[in-house]
Formats: structure tokens, sequence, C-alpha cells
């Protein structure tokens, strides 16, 4: 799937939710490390993997 079609289902979901901002798969990305991961103790190290970066001072 190309993130371009990612970026467009994810304005389908935020119209359908009701949800009044611009919705990307980047901003997806950097939501779930925020909010599920790092709130719920994840080790960083950790969240760098899920996330894909390469080099811990990336996350």
């Amino acid at each position: 799937m190309s993130n371009q079609k990612l970026n467009s289902y994810l304005k389908e979901i935020a119209d359908v939710a009701g949800i009044n901002k611009y919705l990307t798969f980047h901003i997806a990305q950097h939501t779930f490390a925020a909010a599920r991961s790092l709130s719920s103790s994840v080790p960083i190290e950790t969240v760098s993997k899920l996330l894909g970066h390469s080099k811990i001072t990336t996350t």
C-alpha cells in the first residue's frame, strides 16, 4: 500500500469519525509512539524499533 492511499484512508476515517484535523501516516505514527508506547512505560529502545528508526536519537 502506498503512503498516498494510506493517507486517503485516514482522511476517510477522520471524516466518518468527525475529526476535523488533517491526518497523515506520519502524524499517526507519532501519535502511536506518544500516546500508546511512551505513556505505557514501554522502553524507548522498543519504541524506536517499532517506529523503524535505525538510531535511538531519531526517536
